[in-house]
């Protein structure tokens, strides 16, 4: 039984509620959205505008049924980089659009078959610990942010370090003794009070801020203008594989948004148009120079506490980031954030990514007494983490996380033992069905 909504899915708020819900949920994605860019070195001002694009075009290819906002993916941190140090920006966009056809192409094939194949492919023994991977592997650019100057990890700086502290206890505080709002920003309020402390000790240069245009047109990175097509398979193994993993975070997030809301959205509008949805908004990120994209369990979380599910409040998200991504005072203000700030709040988020593979192999109830899940998840944790490598010639390579997942798959496929009951933790059971 769901509580009655204070606004439902396709109710209408009046235009004082759609100002303030909007501002609500785009404050719950922007700290997170704007981190992914950050770390990649890529606009923070087109993130917020192709976050904004997409989540417009997956609540049209949803029927605006389904009130999801779409935000930058940390799952793609390592691949960007890697392919951005290889074939430039250029490369990490490619990849990226590739990553979204993916989903195309799963997203049709679960039209025409159903998607309980998906799930045998990915049960949590495998998605699981290629979660924590993902989030483990990127604590050394986390500890590296948060400890040194931006001078290189050499340059040292307890007090770049002190900062980092500061943000992090904030969000810590923010995270778990704070309710109602607070607690659905607590990396946007970590990185505030870390910004202010960063102020008082004066390591933020405030320069570009002073000189920034109200207006601002960003540097978009567009194909054919900035870069050439140049698909080659190490792209493809780099990205296509991280992009099996998101999958099962978006249907993760699908059914934990139909218990929310109170409808079955892996039935109607269909698991296939949500998956589309979420290709495509990475598709169009990826051609004006934007991170691949996912749905925000931040913003589930405000769609759970205020009981407001209205896709124009979500519609009013997306309008105000892109407007936001046109803002120069804004953009400015965001790069000016020191480093460290993003290091502290990154050690606890990236921490969560990992914890979260490890919450997901407590709900499946993984049996860790058997040595087949025993096995699958050592043997991805190792790979991963450890940064193994397959190299045949010097542009043909599967590296660190693309390998454990590869790996995971095969062994799950291929081990004795396999048990269907895996896949239950992404059925929605009847109750949820009649919902």
């Amino acid at each position: 039984m769901h509580n009655k909504p204070v606004l439902d899915v396709n109710e209408k708020p009046n235009i004082i509620q759609l100002i303030t819900l909007s501002l609500q949920h785009l404050f719950a994605m922007f700290g997170a959205t704007i981190l992914v860019p950050f770390l990649v070195d890529l606009s923070p001002a087109i993130a917020l505008i192709s976050s904004g694009l997409g989540t417009l075009a997956f609540m049209a290819i949803t029927k605006w049924q389904v009130p999801a906002y779409l935000g930058s993916s940390f799952a793609f941190i390592y691949p960007i980089l890697a392919a951005k140090a290889t074939d430039g920006p250029g490369g990490a966009m490619i990849g990226s659009f590739m990553a979204g056809l993916v989903y195309g192409i799963v997203a049709l094939i679960i039209k025409k078959a159903g998607h309980r194949w998906i799930m045998n492919i990915l049960p949590p023994i495998v998605v699981g610990p290629v979660i924590i991977v993902i989030g483990l592997s990127l604590a050394g650019t986390a500890v590296g942010m948060a400890m040194n100057t931006t001078n290189g990890p050499e340059h040292y700086s307890l007090i770049h370090f002190s900062a980092a502290l500061i943000t992090l206890a904030s969000t810590i505080i923010f995270s778990v003794f704070t309710r109602g709002m607070l607690s659905i920003i607590p990396i946007l309020a970590g990185i505030v009070v870390g910004y202010l402390y960063s102020l008082a000790v004066g390591i933020v240069d405030f320069s570009k801020v002073i000189e920034a245009k109200i207006f601002e047109m960003p540097e978009f990175i567009i194909p054919f203008v900035h870069y050439d097509i140049n698909i080659t398979l190490d792209l493809v193994l780099l990205m296509v594989p991280v992009a099996v993993v998101t999958l099962s975070e978006h249907i993760g997030h699908q059914l934990v948004l139909s218990k929310v809301v109170g409808r079955d959205y892996i039935k109607e509008p269909g698991l296939h148009r949500s998956i589309l949805g979420d290709g495509v908004a990475t598709m169009i990120s990826a051609l004006i120079g934007g991170p691949p994209k996912t749905t925000y369990g931040e913003n589930i979380g405000v769609l759970a506490i205020t009981k407001v599910y209205s896709v124009y409040v979500i519609a009013g998200a997306a309008i105000a980031a892109i407007i936001f991504g046109f803002i120069g005072t804004i953009t400015a203000l965001i790069g000016s954030i020191p480093p460290a700030v993003m290091g502290g709040v990154s050690i606890l988020l990236f921490g969560i990514i990992a914890s979260s593979g490890l919450r997901m192999l407590v709900d499946s109830k993984i049996d860790f007494g058997n040595n087949r899940n025993l096995a699958i998840s050592s043997v991805i944790l190792v790979v991963g983490i450890g940064g193994a490598f397959i190299k045949v010639t010097d542009r043909f390579e599967i590296q660190g996380m693309a390998l454990a997942a590869i790996l995971g798959i095969v062994l799950n496929l291929v081990l004795p033992g396999r048990e269907s009951a895996q896949e239950n933790m992404f059925e929605v059971n009847d109750d949820e069905k009649t919902a």
